[in-house]
């Protein structure tokens, strides 16, 4: 079976690899945080608990 002239998935934009690479550094920054943060520090606030 000859190969095809097309890729099988489309090759992403400039836009979504920057996109990936940014969330792949958002995501190392925040299991790096969780290591080091104490049990309480991972709760969100939100404006409303004041």
């Amino acid at each position: 079976m000859a190969p095809s002239d097309k890729d099988p998935k489309p090759r992403p934009s400039e836009r979504e690899l920057k996109l990936a690479q940014a969330l792949r550094a958002n995501l190392r920054r925040r299991k790096a945080g969780e290591r080091k943060a104490d049990p309480g520090a991972g709760k969100a606030k939100s404006v409303d608990e004041g």
